[in-house]
C-alpha cells in the first residue's frame, strides 16, 4: 500500500464517519462511510464498496473485488483469498 495522502470524498456522497486504521507494516488506511456505502482510502487509490446484508457481526460493505469488514475497533479487508487485519487508530 503507498502512503496516505491528504484525500478526502466528494462532498455529495455525504459520509458522516470518517476513520483511520493501522494495518501494520502494509501502511494506513481511511475508511470514509454511511449506512450506505463506504470509501476505501490508501493513498492516491480509492474505492467504492456498497452495503451487505449479513448475519455475520460487523459491518459489511463490499464489491466485484474485495469485502470491507469493520467489527469494534477492527477492520478486514478481504481480496480473494488474502486478507488484510487492521486496527483503528482514531477518528481521521
Amino acid at each position: 500500500m503507498v502512503p496516505l495522502l491528504a484525500l478526502s470524498s466528494p462532498w455529495w456522497e455525504d459520509y458522516d464517519t470518517r476513520e483511520r486504521f493501522l494495518c501494520g507494516d502494509q501502511g494506513v488506511l481511511v475508511v470514509e462511510r454511511n449506512d450506505a456505502q463506504a470509501s476505501l482510502i490508501s493513498g492516491s487509490n480509492r474505492f467504492t464498496l456498497f452495503r451487505v446484508a449479513s448475519s455475520q457481526p460487523g459491518l459489511r460493505y463490499g464489491s466485484e473485488a474485495m469485502e470491507l469488514i469493520l467489527w469494534g475497533d477492527n477492520l478486514t479487508l478481504e481480496q480473494g483469498r488474502r486478507k488484510l487485519q487492521c486496527t483503528r487508530t482514531d477518528q481521521a
